[in-house]
């Protein structure tokens, strides 16, 4: 039969087909089957009764039975689960006939179902009686053949709903019989009774004949029975007891009777059956021999039984299934107890057979008991008590696994470990300590010479001690894969010239059989290779994790595995590298430091082959391949794994660089994490090698993905973060400006082939949360290349910040003109406006602290200095600003983002700001001379404006933190006492008059600014812009008189700078300056631009304003408090006054020239409210004779020259 088997089953592997349709019919035809009895009915057509038919009813059965099983545990759950298989239907009826009919129900179970009170229940009880016919039957015969299918419940409750439906169905079936119903409940509860009590020895006063008639007297409907009907009852039942059938109390022998049949198994079956607990042993094979010889001639005198000639192997399944435990059991102790080399080949060579059928079945688990078991009787894992049997058990496994190796699966790991402790007691043999062999094979001379000498290796007394030679000669389980941990005791010489004696015996197999298993890997089909590297990657696994012996047998197996296995069809070896790459991570983290050199080794020569494949585009295999590196180096804690990484990377790039594609992710993500490394070493080594690959393969990288490029600029970046000071930060800053220029020359603005779900992948490289969502495809190379400069940006070395602001906005200014609209919108956002987020919201942190109000004396008042200094911040918005001028009519959108972050600088407290952020001011008013337009002038403007009243406003909150402190009023040179003001006041007046400082050299600045912008456009700026520049110097001019007049202010401005030394802020020069700079403004307008003049009405505003100077001019000299008295002469001034007086007098002369200029008719119409003041400055005395002068010729004007 083993022949036979052998060659019927080397065929494909579609013998046994896997989700075969087998039970695809098997509910269509369950009621068909369900009718016949399968232990009866043999198939008469032997070509139907094939494999699916056998297998289709089978199923049927092993179901069946299941739910026959549940139900004589709980009948409900039973049913429910039969109704829902479609074993049964669902209707009362067919339950009913399912337990009257169905074998290996137990009765007792039939009886208590049938008395529930439930619905479903009930209801199949009353179809379970319903289908008896009673008519013409006996009383007690009815009563006997109702209840031959199932037992009376012990409940009474139960009792009485059963023979109460038993009665009315008995009388409807014999209506004559009695009177009603009622008399055959009455009667048949009677019967019960009496059978009862007549047959149950625990009873021991039974009844008596006259005792059941006179208990059954007017039962009829008040009438009595015949007493000879009811003697003849009595005789009968306490004659012939009323039960069940006794095929219904052994439901089980039944049932398994009934499967055996339809397979024709009930002999074989019957060999396997284990001995019951009851059981004897003395004798037990004579009983077992004589019921086989019963059971065989039994079934030989059935006239049903039949023999079925069959041509699908499958079948042989069937067989297996139950008789592949006698076999194991048979082989396995005639292997064990003989050493007759005739009945242990025989015995190995059953096992072989064994496994190959169970194998190519896809029986898993019979396979893996057959094949564990061959492992075990090798013996290797106790070679000191090893055999001749033992070794060709050994030379079986390989045989197996050559022969068999498309079907082991799981079983591979049972002879893989057979092979690596082979190998293990060969290098024992050799006579070389593990630890010195792992990786330096000992040669093929040595170990003859050894042998030859009788291994004197292991005679030493040394190799007595050592921990390996005595854990294999100790031995141990088979489970056992490592060394003990701890040594009992030593081994005796006696116990080493034994395994000695056995280590010769393992010279019989020799290193070619161990290779061909691995060598015919590349044979297996695709499920079987990927088991295969299963079972080595765990087998080595537990090589290196011995504590005392690490090997690395099996994972030198398991590489060159991988490299007979590498011409695979990518899907297969995707898959075995899953399986691989898993180990490789694990292995290369190992604490052990030469195993994980070795192993990190390995996956680069493995990478090495793998990437002289060429990969197509749009596959990330390349990207999975390198994924072990990047996992341990990143997770790696031993700096000489980190850097042979970084070695073995390198080395694989630049060497098959042309034919790198999806793997460029790994290699940056590598040199990446080396980046950021503590070690300098190899930081500096991964970037000489980015560099190479920058400078002489760029186009390598920019032909793949374009993510792959990002996460080379994301790369670079990381080297510029580095802690190790040096040119490496500058170096690759340089080298981004080196990508632009070949982004440039290689046109890859003009690339076709970007889509946009791949710059969807640049998102996450924008920075502050935001997007470039809507990017040209043309142009998407340069984002990543400029987000990682924006971001360099924020550096807090200066150095390094400063020069990524140069190269960022050097490369935009070089390349923009590649740009779309589009492109630049989304560059401000993404990019620029980003650079810029650092110094304004240092900015408004000051400035909102200066608008607060909250006192100075806290820390905020020692304002740090900002993450941006003056100096990188005006080189940033001198670049902003050419950018925005070089390419406005692209970006022009972006005006008023930029105004506002020049404002936002001029308004900065920080020291050198607002003169820097006036100059820059300017810068863009040169660049947008001949560019901008009306409306974006007019936008300029305003920002202006409001950068003004922003300032008014915060200032003014700054005044009032003094208000608290007491006003001294002091005469002219009298000495203030520094003890009269505690240290927080003065702390907070000294803040205030730093402030006041910084804030008048502002608003000079929007002067200074307004100013030049207005006289560029004089002769032809709009009356709206105008407009807008009148309010700007009217309210700064108004603000400078108000700060000037404020007697209180100046007094405390006074107090503070003489205890503390300090200048005072020039109140009085920069309301001079506002005034005149206001009143020249409007006296341009009047004379330069007419028609605007008029439009507003300027010519009124001048005159006005020229008169505010006139009085407080004379305020000033006191002249209007002279009015006042009747004095005829002019006293001289105080010496304040005079020195007010005099700084004064240049802005009166100015507003009197302003007059002047004005055409006469002009100036007649305003004479009325002018000509009062010149009176009383003719009245007045002057510091300087231009007054005089001025005041001439504005009234040679009104009046006219004397005559």
């Amino acid at each position: 039969m083993g022949s036979w088997m052998d060659q019927q089953l080397k065929v494909d592997e579609t013998v046994w087909p896997k989700g075969s349709q087998i039970y695809a019919s098997m509910d269509s035809n369950a009621s068909q089957i369900g009718e016949e009895d399968c232990d009866t009915q043999p198939d008469t057509n032997p070509e139907a009764y094939d494999a699916s038919m056998l297998e289709q009813r089978r199923a049927y059965k092993i179901e069946l039975q299941k739910g026959i099983s549940l139900f004589n545990r709980k009948p409900s759950k039973g049913i429910e689960f039969l109704i829902s298989s479609k074993k049964i239907g669902n209707s009362p009826e067919e339950v009913a006939s399912f337990l009257m009919k169905t074998a290996g129900l137990n009765g007792t179970v039939i009886g208590d179902y049938l008395g529930e009170r439930e619905e479903l229940p009930l209801k199949v009880m009353h179809a379970y009686v319903d289908s008896f016919n009673f008519q013409g039957k006996d009383f007690v015969e009815a009563i006997r053949f109702f209840l031959r299918g199932f037992r009376l419940p012990g409940e009474a409750q139960k009792i009485d709903r059963i023979m109460e439906k038993f009665a009315e169905h008995y009388w409807k079936c014999n209506p004559g019989s009695f009177t009603s119903a009622d008399t055959a409940y009455v009667l048949a509860y009677s019967v019960i009774m009496l059978n009862t009590d007549a047959h149950n020895n625990m009873v021991k006063d039974k009844m008596s004949k006259a005792d059941f008639v006179r208990n059954n007297r007017g039962i009829d409907d008040g009438k009595d029975l015949p007493e000879e009907y009811l003697g003849s009852l009595y005789d009968r039942v306490v004659k012939d007891e009323i039960k069940m059938n006794s095929d219904t109390l052994a439901p089980q022998s039944k049932q398994v009777n009934g499967l055996n049949k339809l397979l024709g198994l009930d002999s074989i079956l019957n060999l396997v059956s284990w001995m019951q607990p009851d059981e004897k042993a003395h004798g037990a094979n004579r009983v077992l021999i004589r019921d086989i010889q019963e059971q065989f001639q039994a079934k030989s005198e059935k006239s049903e039984s039949a023999y079925h000639s069959v041509t699908d192997v499958s079948i042989l399944r069937f067989i297996l299934e139950v008789s592949w435990g006698p076999m194991l059991a048979a082989f396995s102790v005639t292997l064990d107890q003989s050493d007759d080399r005739l009945a242990t080949s025989l015995c190995l060579q059953g096992f072989r057979y064994a496994v190959h059928v169970t194998a190519v079945m896809g029986m898993q688990t019979q396979r893996d008991a057959f094949v564990t078991s061959m492992a075990k009787f090798t013996n290797l894992h106790c070679a000191a008590d090893m055999k001749q049997k033992n070794v060709d058990a050994v030379k079986a496994i390989i045989t197996i696994a050559i022969e068999d190796g498309n079907h082991l699966q799981g079983s591979w790991e049972h002879i893989l470990t057979c092979l690596s402790r082979i190998e293990h007691l060969q290098l024992l043999g050799e006579g070389s300590s593990p630890a010195d062999t792992r990786y330096i094979p000992t040669t093929k001379a040595e170990v003859d010479e050894k042998k030859a000498l009788g291994f004197p290796h292991l005679k030493k007394r040394g190799a007595l001690q050592n921990p390996s030679v005595m854990a294999v000669v100790r031995g141990g389980s088979y489970d056992s894969t490592s060394l003990v941990k701890t040594v009992p005791k030593l081994v005796t010489p006696e116990q080493i010239k034994n395994f000695i004696a056995n280590l010769n015996l393992l010279d019989q197999i020799g290193n070619f059989e161990l290779n061909h298993v691995y060598a015919n890997s590349q044979r297996l089909n695709s499920e079987a290779i990927v088991a295969f590297v299963k079972a080595l990657c765990k087998v080595s696994m537990s090589e290196l994790q011995s504590p005392a012996d690490p090997r690395v047998f099996s994972l030198t197996k398991l590489v060159e595995t991988a490299h007979y296995n590498m011409n695979r069809i990518r899907l297969v070896w995707s898959r075995i590298w899953n399986v691989l790459s898993d180990f490789f991570v694990s292995v290369g983290l190992s604490e052990n430091l030469s195993v994980a050199i070795f192993v990190m080794d390995s996956l680069r020569q493995l990478s090495m082959k793998f990437l002289e494949r060429e990969e197509l585009a749009n596959y990330h295999f390349q990207h999975e391949f390198l994924r072990p590196f990047v996992v341990v180096m990143q997770n790696s804690s031993s700096a000489e794994i980190r850097e042979l990484i970084v070695r073995c990377v390198s080395q694989m790039v630049l060497s098959r660089v042309s034919n790198v594609q999806s793997g460029w992710k790994s290699v940056f993500t590598v040199f990446t994490t080396a980046a950021i490394d503590e070690r300098k070493n190899i930081v500096l080594l991964a970037f000489e090698t980015i560099e190479k690959i920058v400078r002489d393969h760029f186009h390598c990288i920019t032909e793949t993905e374009i993510s792959v490029y990002a996460d080379c600029i994301r790369c670079l970046i990381t080297f510029t973060n580095s802690k190790f000071e040096g040119d490496i930060g500058f170096n690759t800053i340089e080298f981004l400006r080196f990508c632009a220029v070949k982004l440039a020359e290689g046109g890859l603005f003009l690339n076709e082939k970007l889509k946009n779900d791949n710059i969807s992948a640049l998102k996450e490289d924008s920075s502050d949360g935001q997007s470039v969502t809507d990017l040209d495809e043309q142009v998407s190379y340069w984002v990543p290349l400029l987000s990682g400069l924006s971001k360099q940006a924020s550096d807090p070395r200066p150095a390094i910040r400063k020069r990524s602001i140069e190269v960022l906005f050097n490369i935009l200014m070089d390349h923009g003109h590649l740009f779309t609209r589009r492109f630049w919108a989304a560059i401000f956002c993404s990019i620029i406006l980003p650079v810029f987020n650092n110094m304004r919201s240092k900015t408004d942190m000051l400035f909102e602290e200066s608008s607060s109000g909250d006192s100075p004396s806290s820390a905020s008042l020692d304002t740090e200095e900002t993450t941006w200094d003056a100096e990188t911040s005006t080189l940033a918005l001198q670049h902003l600003v050419d950018l925005l001028a070089n390419f406005f009519s692209s970006v022009r959108s972006q005006l008023s983002s930029v105004v506002s972050i020049i404002l936002g600088f001029i308004k900065s407290p920080v020291q050198g700001s607002t003169g820097s952020g006036i100059s820059v001011l300017l810068r863009l008013a040169d660049g947008l001379a001949r560019s901008a337009s009306e409306d974006e002038w007019t936008e300029v403007f305003l920002a202006l404006k409001e950068a003004a009243s922003l300032t008014f406003a915060g200032f003014m909150k700054v005044l009032r933190t003094m208000d608290d402190i007491e006003d001294v009023e002091t005469s002219s040179g009298q000495s203030v006492d520094k003890d009269d003001l505690d240290d927080g006041n003065l702390h907070i007046m000294s803040y205030v008059v730093s402030r006041t400082k910084k804030h008048i050299d502002v608003l000079s600045q929007i002067v200074e600014v307004v100013s030049e912008l207005y006289r560029r456009n004089q002769y032809s700026l709009p009356a709206s812009h105008v407009d807008i520049l009148a309010d700007i110097f009217s309210c700064i001019a108004s603000h400078a008189q108000q700060l000037n007049t404020d007697t209180v202010l100046r007094r405390k401005f006074k107090r503070a700078c003489s205890v503390q030394n300090l200048t005072q802020p020039q109140l009085l020069n920069f309301e001079n300056e506002a005034n005149k700079s206001y009143m020249t403004f409007l006296q341009d307008m009047v004379t330069c631009n007419p028609d605007v003049s008029k439009e507003l009405e300027l010519e009124s505003r001048l005159v006005t304003e020229c008169s505010k100077v006139v009085k407080i001019y004379l305020n000033c000299t006191g002249q209007h408090q002279q009015q006042t008295k009747p004095i005829h002469w002019i006293l001289p001034m105080e010496f304040d006054r005079t020195e007010e007086a005099k700084a004064r007098t240049s802005l009166l002369v100015s507003s009197l020239e302003a007059l002047c200029s004005l055409e006469a008719e002009s100036l007649k119409r305003h004479v009325s409210s002018v000509f009062p003041l010149l009176v009383d400055l003719v009245k007045t005395e002057h510091c300087s004779p231009q007054v005089p002068y001025a005041l001439s010729n504005v009234l040679k004007s009104c009046i006219g020259p004397i005559k």
